[in-house]
Order: C-alpha cells, then sequence, then structure tokens
C-alpha cells in the first residue's frame, strides 16, 4: 500500500516507553491518514481506541467500519489493519502489552498455570466506560509527573479488570486479610521511599492482581494512594514543627515540590504554607 505523504509534521507518531514498565508501549496518532497499513500481526497483545474519525478495520477475514469511541482488540497473532475510509482523518491510541505479563496476569487471576495466554474473543467494541478507562491509562502512562508505582498499579487494574470483564476466569480463593495488612504495614514503614508494585507484592506475599483488587475494597484506595496519603500525614508532622516547605517535600519522599504542593491541597484542601501558618 502506498503511504500518503506527510501533511503535518507535528502529527508524526507520538510513542512512549519507560525502561520500568517494560512489558507496555504506547503510541498515539493524531493522523490516521498518514500512517497506512498493510495486514501484519504481533507476537505482543495490543488495544487501541479510536479517538475521532472513522477508519476500517481488518481483523482475520472480517472487515468493519470503526469510529470515534470504539476500542479495538488484537490478540497475539491477529492478522489485522486499521486504514481510513476515503482519505478522511481520523485518529487513534494504542497500547502494545507482552504477551508473557499478561498472561502471567491471566494465571493470577485464576486460569490454570500450565495454560498459555487465554485469547479474548471481542475484536471491537462500541463501550463508552471501556473507552475512557483506556484513555485514562493512556493518560497516566504518558504523564512524567506519574510515579513508577501509580502506572504499575493502573495498567494491572485495568487489565485485571478487562480480563474478568470480556474473558472471565475462574476466580481464586481470597487471601487472609492478615496479608493485605501486612502490606499495608510495608507502605507505611516505607512510604518516604520509592515504592514498587513488585516490592509491596514481595513483602505481602500477594500477586499484583490480587493486590490492587483487594487492597482497594479492604482500605478503600490502591496501594499507590495509599503512600501518597502516608506521605501527606508524614508531611503534616514535621510542618507543625516549623521545618521548610522544600525540605519536608524532599524528606516526604515527593519528587519536587510541585508534586508535594499539589497533592498536599488534594488531600487537605490546604497549601503547605497555609497550613503551616
Amino acid at each position: 500500500m502506498k503511504h500518503a505523504a506527510a501533511r503535518n509534521p507535528e502529527k508524526a507518531p507520538r510513542f512512549w516507553r519507560d525502561d520500568a514498565l517494560p512489558f507496555i508501549e504506547a503510541r498515539a496518532i493524531a493522523d490516521g491518514r498518514d500512517v497506512c497499513y498493510a495486514r501484519h500481526s504481533h507476537a505482543h497483545f495490543s488495544m487501541g481506541a479510536i479517538t475521532a474519525g472513522r477508519s476500517t478495520y481488518v481483523h482475520e477475514h472480517a472487515q468493519f467500519e470503526v469510529a470515534a469511541g470504539t476500542v479495538v482488540l488484537m490478540n497475539p497473532g491477529d492478522v489485522h489493519a486499521c486504514n481510513p475510509i476515503d482519505d478522511q482523518a481520523w485518529s487513534y491510541v494504542m497500547l502494545y502489552v507482552e504477551t508473557p505479563w499478561l498472561t502471567d496476569l491471566q494465571h493470577q487471576l485464576g486460569f490454570a498455570a500450565e495454560l498459555e495466554f487465554r485469547r479474548f474473543s471481542d475484536t471491537h467494541l462500541a463501550d463508552a466506560e471501556l473507552f475512557g478507562r483506556l484513555m485514562a491509562l493512556y493518560e497516566t502512562l504518558i504523564d512524567d509527573q506519574q510515579e513508577v508505582l501509580h502506572k504499575q498499579s493502573a495498567a494491572v487494574e485495568f487489565f485485571s479488570d478487562l480480563q474478568l470483564r470480556l474473558n472471565p476466569v475462574e476466580q481464586p480463593v481470597p487471601e487472609p486479610n492478615f496479608k493485605l495488612e501486612r502490606a499495608a504495614d510495608f507502605i507505611r514503614e516505607h512510604c518516604t521511599e520509592v515504592l514498587s508494585l513488585e516490592a509491596i507484592c514481595a513483602a505481602a506475599q500477594l500477586s499484583p492482581s490480587y493486590l490492587i483488587r483487594a487492597f482497594k475494597q479492604r482500605y478503600g484506595m490502591t496501594p499507590h494512594a495509599f503512600v501518597v496519603n502516608q506521605r501527606i500525614q508524614f508531611a503534616r508532622e514535621r510542618l507543625r514543627s516549623g521545618q521548610l516547605i522544600a525540605d519536608v517535600a524532599l524528606q516526604a519522599g515527593f519528587a519536587d515540590q510541585a508534586h508535594f504542593q499539589r497533592a498536599f491541597k488534594q488531600h487537605l484542601a490546604a497549601t503547605p504554607g497555609q497550613y503551616r501558618g
């Protein structure tokens, strides 16, 4: 297929990668007319959201017209292509997820460990809730202000919910609450450090998928939100003792003072300066 000339250099494909999250990659296309595809396949799982316009979506031996708000899913090895209709503008974002990571998540959720990746039967969905959650995950991933723990947790939560909703598996036996308490205690003890999802899971002896779902149910917030909340409580004590805001921000584990200011105001509806008085 002949590629059209680029219409605007600012609309070139944008890629996101992070060495701390090697299992996932994101891509955004502002003008789909500039990136026409031949039929192809990937070794990884692919999932996308049409953000504007409409296009032709070829999946295996079927062909569909998809429009803004549609979510598309491609299993590893599925032959597919998405191309413009009559040279009409369209845009989309894509997530590419490594198959071993997603397979491991399926096993955590209860799918037989001796079996390989369980394929999704849906090829595309006009589902506003799923579209919104996919876009929210994309925005979280590409946001340089978000911590790795938040990005890891958001990815695990999204793909766990996707699995349970579209490709359900037998649910595992609930873990005792003391393991969740162990996770919370570990966060309290290490909240001012750079925490990873793996470290919390190792301390609690829980899988990432179970931890994300059960922790939120038990404590009313995600592990990352719990970390931030603990950091704010740590900061309040030091602000009351009159320490400098910049020093407290670093002691509490925030990347910079601006990040600390935002988080503090979200939690207390006041700036650190107003709180310290």
